[in-house]
């Protein structure tokens, strides 16, 4: 993954573009791209700041807070289908994929009938 600029960079260019400079001058002189020194005046006029925003992480598992209830339902109901699985999900309020309950299924190990047309 890439590194954000420099805050010192960031600083120059955003003073540059206050004491009146152009921000094609400005993007030149520094060697950067027009939009990241309007992108970088736009967050100093907005936050006072110039330092970068958070970059990369992981997302929440959406499904987690709510494993027990799967768990128990798959348990209650071993025919029970990653669709259906996924619409009483909705009815707790859960608005999630196919492919998210199929994939929180598959990390946790758990089984479940794949086809609501077989026996």
């Amino acid at each position: 993954m890439t590194r954000p600029y420099s805050n010192d960079l960031r600083e120059r260019v955003v003073a540059a573009v206050s004491a009146g400079d152009s921000v094609r001058v400005v993007a030149v002189r520094v060697g950067g791209a027009v939009s990241t020194v309007v992108k970088w005046s736009q967050r100093y006029r907005r936050t006072g700041s110039v330092a970068p925003g958070k970059m990369g992480g992981h997302r929440r598992r959406v499904l987690e807070p709510h494993r027990d209830f799967i768990a128990e339902r798959i348990k209650q109901t071993p025919q029970l289908t990653l669709h259906r699985l996924k619409d009483e999900l909705a009815t707790r309020g859960v608005k999630v994929s196919h492919n998210a309950v199929w994939q929180f299924l598959r990390r946790e190990g758990l089984s479940f009938k794949k086809n609501s047309g077989r026996p």
